[in-house]
């Protein structure tokens, strides 16, 4: 890595992907966690990433470092047990009165429906839907951090070509607008708001085209 003058300016140089990680992610905790504590943990990270990345940054190291702020911030979350026990329990009922509706309407509902249905506000059923949402960014986010755990000049070119044709594979499990929300989100590092106003739709239906999409990579990128 160098000295410690070299870290530092490492450091400097690539803090800006730290805000980016953080505010993206703020965004879709709904306050979880304080965005000054989201930075300083996310800095850890990149320290930690540049630490483990072994040589100097090269044009491959952003998209490495940017796995691991997420990672070192993700794990603190979990650690707190961020959600509280009772927002686990509405996220819980959310789904079965989602399913009771399905069945008895015959349609998908919407959250005018699923709104009434619980006795709950419009702005307090978008509440549990980014809780859910943030919950599967977790466990979507464990899954590529385990295929992309070691930084890519350490890894064998087939291992690199390995991880890159399984999630290139699992982006064509998803039809065009679940393409383009993934992309958006993680490629060009857009909340889930900006998405919204990016294709013209609502913060909620952004939340649910995501949840779906990130279900289905999951589930192919385990089963691969």
């Amino acid at each position: 890595m160098g000295s410690a003058a070299d870290e530092q300016r490492h450091l400097l140089a690539h803090a800006p992907l730290v805000k980016r990680v953080v505010r993206q992610l703020s965004s879709q905790m709904g306050g979880a966690m304080d965005r000054e504590d989201m930075e300083q943990i996310g800095l850890m990270g990149l320290l930690d990433a540049l630490r483990r990345y072994g040589g100097a940054p090269d044009e491959r190291f952003a998209a490495y470092a940017n796995l691991r702020v997420r990672g070192a911030i993700l794990d603190e979350l979990r650690r707190q047990d961020w959600r509280p026990r009772t927002v686990r329990q509405e996220t819980h009922r959310l789904r079965d009165a989602l399913r009771a509706l399905t069945r008895r309407l015959g349609r998908q509902p919407s959250d005018a429906d699923i709104a009434r249905e619980l006795g709950i506000s419009n702005d307090a059923l978008q509440a549990h839907r980014l809780a859910e949402n943030a919950e599967m960014l977790v466990s979507f986010d464990e899954i590529v951090q385990e295929l992309s755990n070691l930084p890519s000049h350490s890894r064998s070119p087939e291992a690199a070509l390995m991880e890159r044709r399984s999630l290139e594979q699992a982006l064509h499990t998803l039809d065009e607008r679940e393409q383009r929300v993934i992309q958006l989100y993680y490629e060009y590092e857009l909340s889930l708001k900006e998405i919204a106003a990016v294709l013209g739709l609502t913060d909620a239906r952004v939340c649910q085209i995501n949840k779906g999409a990130l279900q289905k990579m999951k589930a192919f990128l385990q089963d691969a």
